[in-house]
């Protein structure tokens, strides 16, 4: 026969296996609830961006069909996104069409939420800078980094005549990149084929993507 255990051992022993099985609990729910709060913490970043102020334009007068478009552009998000397609009628708009300015110091609140204006074209259906469009103020000539000595931008004053710092919107080669809360305002040469005179006052879908966020959006077409 088999010796009876000392009931004090087994006292012992089932307060061992007790407190085994409490702190193997407590390990795997601290687990469970570290995970979980990785995965909140991973699923709770997240990309978005937001539009505003969307415009086209195309010369009603030209038979070639100069279009233009301007946006004001914001990651709202808390990810790092890259502005990659504008899209007019389904047809994306090459990057060296665009001309971007990011500069915290000039895309200010009252230009980011400006109506945005077209400043007329050159001949080859560049757009004007304002210097060149009667416009020309003091905030225009010297704005922060950007003034009629500046190559490769595009000047546009969105208050005319008034104080507001000047935009200088620069070529663009690639996506362009905004950190969460940054904003931008774009100009961008719609492709030629894409829109004619007739199209003036109708309304066309404009696109605006950072990857898989944006919308398409429905916009009247302007006559400059």
């Amino acid at each position: 026969m088999f010796p009876k255990m000392n009931p004090r051992r087994k006292a012992i022993s089932t307060v061992l296996t007790t407190m085994i099985i409490l702190v193997a609990s407590v390990v795997l729910g601290t687990g469970v609830v570290l995970y979980g709060t990785s995965l909140f913490q991973t699923g709770a970043k997240q990309e978005s961006i937001s539009t505003q102020g969307v415009k086209i334009w195309v010369n009603a007068t030209d038979a070639n069909g100069i279009g233009w478009g301007a946006a004001a552009v914001r990651n709202s998000g808390d990810k790092l996104v890259s502005v990659d397609h504008i899209i007019v009628r389904g047809t994306d708009v090459p990057y060296s069409n665009w001309y971007v300015d990011k500069s915290a110091t000039r895309v200010t609140t009252t230009n980011f939420q400006a109506q945005f204006n077209h400043t007329g074209t050159y001949t080859s259906g560049m757009m004007k800078n304002s210097t060149d469009s009667g416009v020309a103020t003091t905030s225009v000539t010297t704005s922060a980094g950007c003034d009629n000595t500046t190559t490769g931008a595009l000047k546009i004053d969105e208050d005319e005549k008034g104080s507001n710092i000047m935009l200088c919107l620069t070529q663009a080669s690639g996506p362009v990149s905004l950190n969460p809360g940054d904003k931008m305002v774009v100009y961008f040469r719609v492709p030629n084929g894409i829109l004619s005179s007739v199209d003036s006052g109708t309304t066309t879908g404009v696109s605006i993507f950072a990857g898989k966020t944006g919308s398409p959006q429905t916009v009247t077409v302007g006559n400059p």
